[in-house]
């Protein structure tokens, strides 16, 4: 195997058996083959969702995935999400090597995946979450930034933050999450102590998401300060991107998960108010739509002269 810089030559990337240790967020019923085909074809990691609930749908989706590309792909397990009782089993049966657990006890699933002979990394939004994780026997971790979009820790800590914390504390391999869109960003994670990256909001708006234009437009148009944290009071807490209907729900003292919306009007009818649409920070950066093979590409090349760069003392 070849690989596109010496420094991805590492645990994240033998892990999930790609060259590029670059994974895409698992977005519910955006993570799903169209996208996800996608980021594997151009070396990195797809991941398959399962927050939307939809298990037929998801496992049509995996189908199609085995058809768009020969490469590697993972499947994330979104606890909270998925009421299946044999979620677990439902992964297994798919084939996947590469499972990312969330939004839930790490001490659920990790040993029947483990002793399945899957990878397990679990979603940490905290250092106490983290060592919990590691005590569990997960293979690594995707440490989250609070400046990611979607759902949240009710206590926000940034990436800058979270993830040397995390990296000073133990020894599994790390991918960091929330406000990753680029090879410099990347970069700055692998400085911080990780080896690898997910990326959400940026995959969100790229060219092969299945979601409405009108979404990935307000992305393109959004400056850094147009998210809102939602329901802190409550948990999961949400980031989204302004409009009428986050700005509403805002400072709600109540529950606003309730209100989430219809996901199918936003997402595919393009109604911005329908719905909350989750929405990292980091959507301040990104000013186009542009293709997924692009967007690696590009974030390699950016990476590397980055990385040489700071060697040179430039």
């Amino acid at each position: 195997m070849t690989f596109a810089h010496p420094a991805f030559d590492n645990r994240v990337s033998a892990h999930l058996g790609v060259d590029i240790p670059i994974v895409q967020a698992p977005m519910g019923w955006i993570a799903r083959s169209r996208l996800a085909s996608a980021v594997s074809r151009a070396g990195a990691c797809g991941i398959i969702e399962t927050s939307s609930g939809e298990l037929d749908a998801v496992k049509a989706e995996i189908a199609k995935m085995r058809e768009l590309t020969d490469r590697p792909f993972g499947v994330n397990i979104a606890q909270a999400f998925v009421r299946d009782p044999s979620i677990a089993e439902f992964v297994i049966d798919q084939g996947v090597k590469f499972v990312t657990t969330s939004a839930g006890s790490p001490t659920k699933y990790t040993p029947i995946l483990k002793d399945a002979g899957l990878t397990v990394y679990h979603v940490v939004p905290t250092l106490q979450a983290a060592l919990k994780a590691v005590d569990a026997g997960v293979d690594g971790l995707v440490v989250e930034g609070g400046e990611g979009g979607g759902f949240k820790s009710p206590t926000p800590v940034s990436t800058m933050v979270l993830l040397p914390l995390v990296r000073s504390r133990v020894d599994v391999p790390i991918i960091a999450a929330g406000g990753i869109t680029d090879g410099a960003t990347m970069a700055a994670a692998f400085a911080l102590g990780a080896e690898g990256v997910q990326m959400g909001t940026r995959m969100v708006s790229a060219a092969e998401s299945p979601v409405h234009d009108n979404w990935k437009q307000a992305i393109v148009d959004a400056a850094e300060t147009d998210t809102l944290f939602l329901n802190e009071r409550h948990s999961p807490a949400l980031r989204a991107l302004r409009t009428d209907r986050s700005t509403r729900l805002w400072d709600s003292p109540d529950n606003v998960f309730a209100e989430f919306g219809n996901p199918n009007e936003l997402y595919f009818g393009g109604d911005m108010n329908a719905c909350i649409a989750l929405s990292g920070q980091v959507a301040g950066r990104i000013d186009s739509v542009r293709p997924v093979a692009d967007i690696i590409a590009d974030t390699v090349r950016e990476f590397g002269e980055v990385v040489s760069r700071l060697a040179a003392g430039r």
